[in-house]
């Protein structure tokens, strides 16, 4: 099986160096391609790139800015392989990971499958909190660091592969950011194609933000899920209202404790305190469990709040998507 590695990029050429050195020196002994698309960067990496063409086998485009999902769908057309795994830009790849791909595929073939991601030591302690937040089974239920149990487990962009037949067959990523994923999974399932998790297929997902960066996308991520529901209510899950649920229970015992209620804020305290103790036992670094608090705080707040914003929106009030929330929607263009 040939597997072409497509990878988005905008302006940032030092990611795409990180990515780059981690697949050189991959324990994959077959041909693979690398095709990059430059999603209209001021910043282009054409000269980061060159350094590593004796090295791999990479194709470099260069297009409008038209977003991620729009930018993966025209590397995928270019590709030549007939199996496509996307990255996004900052992401490390461990060595053994196209092999283990290549076992998951021989020995129980899927269409699509999705990954996990890890922290690398050399990261910094907010972007180790982060990832807690992201993967922890006390956050998202460990979904996104592995342990997801789902029958049916809907990849994320910055780590999956999809075949060419499911490409052609679904026509790739839609106009949205965040939720082209979901997106494109639940469109698979229509189509009759099957998603699986690899969970040894992992990769270091560097995330280059800081707090104000992070509350951002999250708040993103709120905003797309009532969108995402709207267009296939068959797949809405009451969890997905346990972000917004917990910020207004949060708020109401904050008010309680001030008419001398304790119990349910002793309840926050009480899942703060595990928040801290498990993800200083994980990284063994106790202000990296005092960050984990901060950052499951804001990844709550931040979801919660968007959540809210949008089901009011679109479920509610009826609002087109598009013009609820323009900032989540590209143009495609190419």
């Amino acid at each position: 099986m040939y597997f072409s590695i497509i990878i988005p990029v905008y302006n940032r050429p030092d990611e795409i160096n990180e990515l780059l050195e981690s697949l050189c020196l991959s324990d994959y002994d077959k041909n693979f391609e690398i095709v990059i698309v430059e999603d209209g960067s001021s910043i282009p990496c054409g000269e980061e790139i060159d350094a590593f063409r004796s090295k791999l086998n990479i194709s470099y485009y260069y297009k409008e800015n038209s977003g991620p999902g729009d930018s993966r769908n025209f590397g995928m057309r270019m590709a030549k392989g007939q199996y496509f795994i996307i990255f996004d830009s900052d992401c490390i790849i461990p060595k053994q990971y196209l092999t283990e791909v290549e076992k998951e595929l021989t020995l129980n073939y899927v269409d699509c499958f999705g990954g996990s991601d890890a922290a690398l030591e050399s990261f910094s302690n907010i972007q180790k909190a982060i990832n807690f937040a992201m993967t922890s089974f006390l956050t998202t239920g460990g979904i996104r660091g592995g342990s997801e149990k789902l029958n049916k487990f809907q990849p994320r962009s910055f780590n999956m592969g999809i075949s060419k037949k499911a490409f052609e067959a679904s026509n790739g990523f839609g106009n949205i950011h965040p939720g082209e994923d979901p997106d494109l999974s639940i469109r698979l399932w229509k189509l009759g194609f099957e998603t699986r998790l690899f969970s040894k297929a992992f990769v270091y997902h560097k995330r280059r933000i800081d707090w104000e960066k992070f509350s951002v996308q999250v708040n993103k991520f709120g905003k797309a899920r009532p969108i995402l529901d709207s267009w296939y209510p068959e797949y809405s899950k009451l969890t997905f209202f346990f972000p917004t649920l917990f910020i207004i229970g949060f708020s109401i015992s904050i008010f309680l404790f001030l008419l001398g209620i304790t119990f349910p804020v002793l309840c926050y305290a009480f899942y703060y305190i595990l928040i801290f103790v498990f993800a200083t036992l994980q990284t063994k670094n106790p202000e990296i469990g005092f960050l984990s608090v901060i950052a499951v705080t804001k990844q709550f707040s931040g979801y919660g709040r968007g959540f809210l914003e949008s089901y009011i929106k679109i479920k509610l009030q009826k609002q087109k998507p598009e013009v609820a929330f323009p900032e989540l929607f590209f143009k495609t263009k190419s």
